[in-house]
């Protein structure tokens, strides 16, 4: 299986299972990840459960 992969920016972890302070994001039944940086940046719109294409 292929390490976790950021879904806004392409970062990939260093394992299958992403770090903990990356977060998951369940959007039209995909479940999505993002870094910590991209996390943080966008933190608003993940709380307001906005999906991602509005970011």
């Amino acid at each position: 299986m292929s390490n976790a992969i950021c879904s806004l920016c392409g970062q990939e972890a260093d394992t299958e299972e992403p770090p903990l302070t990356w977060v998951t994001s369940l959007e039209n039944g995909r479940k999505l990840l993002y870094c910590d940086r991209c996390a943080r940046e966008n933190v608003r719109s993940i709380e307001g459960k906005l999906d991602s294409a509005w970011w």
